[in-house]
């Protein structure tokens, strides 16, 4: 809690009550003669077009799914297609308003969304913007098979490239938006305003936060729409997302322009059903899902419900909810009542529902009504909107020819190109900083009380005499830590820092120490105990443009933010075609002391994730060079650190931990001691047990242990360990990680492959018991020791002359183990 509130008991004590506002619920009752005055012909006209483009759209990838041909084009389309059909009006209204400057983020069901806020944009965009937005994107390889042989408006064009872009996508062509690397539920087009659409439930609910917390950070201008399905209302992250999208710290504790809610609206395309449940009356309690604002904070999020079968409805609400967004008063939710006619794939034959209600409402379904509509009103006739049918079918039929064409729409040849993903899944760049502007800072950098106390700390371990100085007087691991972060904050102005208890406690670990000074609350400033939110915020944050360093305070809290983490943070550079940039650096501490929850090292679980750097620095060089590295780079690290060691000083690097800026590339092991008779690779601060046990080898038994230290996991160079491996001949891999499916395990098996011949004896693994965790005054028993790795020489690789073993690693009680799973 910050010490600048006071929680009066005097207060919180009183008795009374707490009240609710009446939540508005399908208020809208304008007709189009009334509705005449705000909108022209033209207008109403093109909002009518964009829902008929969608419906044909949706309605040809629907018919080759389903009969294998659209309008005599026979196509087999094997990916997935989960249709929108029936949901034209809410996704048109949504998008009515919204320039490219006004960012959307979807679902798995979002082709809709993303034609109706492509359409939006085309028609705000003068044709110098156009043409420029396609002849620049991608070098024009999606624009060229578009301009071929066309005649036509500047528009018009863009809207064939529209359609062809997001068709190429979802057939996953070269030439598609996102290179095909995306496909149907991941499509989008960022030029357009239109960002990742997400095939995981409920995956965009904390990520559009995060883009919205971006847009307030940096002063930029739009607002950013979540457009999530009713049934993910049940999921985790989007409750997460909320209660972050509503921290109250945004208008009580942050300051000058920053104060103020975020830009955000939550739009719930509420079509009933969750793939085959009915949320209102079966799997949700809430009837109206725009009560749920009422729990979120005291403005109830303005909470809404809106007739998403009217477009001029929800055109009509958003343009009041931007306007309380332009008066920092968001974010807002939107409930948008709406319908599909299809079911939740072109698999599904609807079985949970009945004929009579989908009739019922293909009864009053939205295109046929508005046009009707703006007939009795004297808007258009019969004939116009016709014409629009009759011309859109010639526009999806034109766009399915051209993206099924494997000449001018061919797949990636990744035969020819093998690594062409592979390519895609690092950016591997270095930036000084996301944007070039001044950061916002409390003072100078040398006027920082931490800075001054650093400039006396001795950045060795030893003075001249090899006696150790006192850890007071010890520059440790958390000092280089902190010197790359604070370094980073005063160069680059887009970063961020967020976590729990990570602004007045200065981090639980006391890293940031000093960085409450130094930043505004913008800047740093603490999460909710939300570990989902914490690093999907940061998604959204980093992929809108920012950099940012989420923390996780304990690595076994990674499963608490593991779809974030495993299934969005690691994929969308790639699947993005290398469009976006994922500049995120995720602290995780590593513990020790609290327990089976609290003390487990889950390293080989972010290693085993394509899409991420692991590293895992245990001595201050390394963490200041490593943690400067990741700051400096545009992909996502999960960057561990062990809570043992904090506090440790500098061993290995002679010079000590130099003042200035430098960088350690990724991937390098180092030898953090020379030997000659076996190889001891260490993961995390279990270097130290290593050392420990070099010592011992080297006093008892005269055997020379060279120490390499991993320091990074992914990626990582092997050519080091075979180098030593041509000295040594022997290996012991060793780590806190549990041994069972560790990453030591995996590299065991690599080393076995790629230096077989110079191995004597097979890699020994010495990592921790496959237990849960036990207290403290018994982690002995289960973390490695200095003589756990002596005993496995011994047992596993050559006999150690008089050494008396305590802990059996031999080949019987290695299967033992695994037969009883322990």
């Amino acid at each position: 809690m910050p010490k600048v509130q006071f929680i009066d008991p005097q207060e919180v004590r009183k008795a009374g009550e707490v009240t609710f506002n009446p939540i508005p619920v399908n208020q809208y009752s304008k007709s189009i003669e009334d509705e005449k005055a705000n909108f022209s012909k033209e207008d109403f006209l093109r909002i009518y077009h964009d829902m008929v483009v969608i419906r044909e759209f949706e309605t040809m990838l629907n018919e080759i799914k389903i009969k294998g041909e659209y309008n005599g084009i026979a196509y087999n389309h094997p990916g997935p297609a989960h249709l929108s059909i029936g949901q034209e009006a809410a996704a048109v209204g949504m998008a009515y308003t919204l320039g490219v400057e006004d960012f959307i983020f979807g679902s798995h069901r979002s082709h809709g969304e993303i034609l109706a806020k492509g359409l939006s944009a085309i028609q705000k965009l003068s044709d110098e913007q156009l043409t420029d937005v396609m002849e620049n994107h991608f070098d024009g390889k999606t624009f060229a098979p578009v301009k071929e042989n066309f005649q036509g408006t500047t528009k018009e064009l863009a809207i064939r490239f529209l359609i062809y872009g997001t068709l190429a996508e979802i057939f996953a062509r070269e030439t598609g938006f996102n290179r095909g690397l995306g496909g149907s539920m991941h499509a989008f087009f960022t030029p357009f305003g239109v960002y990742p659409n997400n095939a995981i439930v409920g995956g965009s609910g904390d990520i559009a936060v995060g883009a919205a917390l971006f847009k307030k950070v940096n002063r930029k201008e739009g607002i950013v729409v979540a457009n999530i399905g009713d049934a993910s209302m049940a999921c985790g992250p989007v409750w997460e997302g909320l209660s972050f999208a509503t921290m109250d710290q945004f208008n009580q504790l942050w300051e000058g322009d920053m104060k103020g809610g975020l830009p955000l609206i939550i739009n719930i395309m509420n079509n009933q059903y969750g793939m085959g449940g009915q949320t209102c009356g079966e799997t949700m309690g809430y009837k109206v899902a725009a009560r749920i604002g009422a729990g979120l904070n005291a403005d109830q999020m303005h909470a809404e419900r809106v007739d998403g079968y009217n477009p001029l409805a929800v055109i009509d609400a958003y343009k009041r909810k931007r306007e309380i967004l332009k008066e920092k008063r968001g974010p807002v939710l939107l409930d948008v009542l709406t319908y599909r006619f299809s079911g939740h794939s072109p698999s599904d034959a609807s079985s949970y529902r009945s004929k009579e209600e989908i009739e019922a409402w293909q009864a009053v379904d939205s295109i046929i009504w508005f046009g009707n509509e703006l007939v009795k009103a004297g808007v258009a006739t019969e004939e116009e909107l016709e014409s629009t049918k009759s011309n859109t079918t010639d526009l999806i039929t034109w766009g399915i020819k051209l993206a099924i064409d494997p000449v001018v729409s061919p797949l990636m040849d990744i035969e020819k190109y093998p690594e062409l993903i592979g390519d895609m899944m690092f950016s591997d760049e270095s930036v000084d900083k996301m944007e070039d502007r001044e950061p916002d800072v409390n003072h100078p950098m040398e006027e920082n009380p931490r800075v001054q106390q650093l400039a006396k700390k001795e950045r060795f371990a030893f003075d001249k005499n090899g006696k150790p100085f006192s850890k007071i007087k010890q520059y440790g691991l958390r000092d280089g830590l902190f010197e790359a972060i604070i370094d980073r904050f005063y160069k680059d102005p887009t970063l961020v820092a967020y976590g729990e208890e990570n602004r007045d406690w200065g981090g639980a670990f006391a890293v940031y120490r000093g960085l409450t000074e130094a930043l505004p609350y913008h800047r740093l400033f603490n999460s909710p105990i939300s570990e989902a939110s914490i690093v999907g915020t940061a998604i959204g944050y980093a992929m809108c443009g920012g950099r940012v360093i989420p923390e996780i305070m304990y690595c076994d809290f990674l499963g608490r933010a593991g779809d974030e983490v495993f299934n969005q943070m690691p994929k969308w550079q790639a699947m993005s075609g290398n469009v976006i940039k994922m500049p995120i650096v995720v602290r995780v501490s590593v513990g020790s002391k609290y327990g089976a929850q609290h003390s487990q090292d889950w390293t080989a679980l972010a290693a085993h994730i394509s899409g991420l750097k692991v590293v895992f620095p245990v001595s201050p060089y390394d963490a200041k060079g490593l943690m400067n590295s990741a700051l400096q780079g545009t992909d996502p690290v999960i960057f561990f650190e062990s809570q043992r060691i904090y506090d440790i000083g500098e061993q290995f690097h002679e010079g000590g931990v130099p003042e200035g800026y430098y960088e350690i590339p990724f991937g390098e092991p180092d030898v953090k001691r020379e030997g000659s008779d076996v190889t001891i690779l260490s993961i995390g601060a279990t270097l130290y047990r290593a050392l420990e046990a070099a010592d011992q080898l080297q006093e008892k038994y005269g055997m020379s242990a060279e120490i390499i230290d991993a320091r990074s996991l992914v990626p990582f160079n092997y050519e080091p360990v075979i180098e030593s491996l041509k000295k040594t001949g022997r290996i012991i891999i060793t780590g806190d990680a549990s041994a069972r499916g560790s990453f030591m395990k995996e590299m065991a098996s690599t080393i076995t492959e790629l230096a077989f011949d110079e191995l004597d004896a097979p890699p020994v693994v010495v990592g921790s018991r496959n237990w849960i965790t036990p207290a403290y005054e018994l982690e002995e028993y289960f973390f490695p020791q200095a003589e756990w790795i002596i005993d496995a020489i011994h047992e596993k690789i050559v006999p150690l002359k008089g050494h008396v073993v305590k802990n059996n690693f031999t080949e019987p009680e290695l299967t033992r183990r695994n037969k009883l799973g322990i």
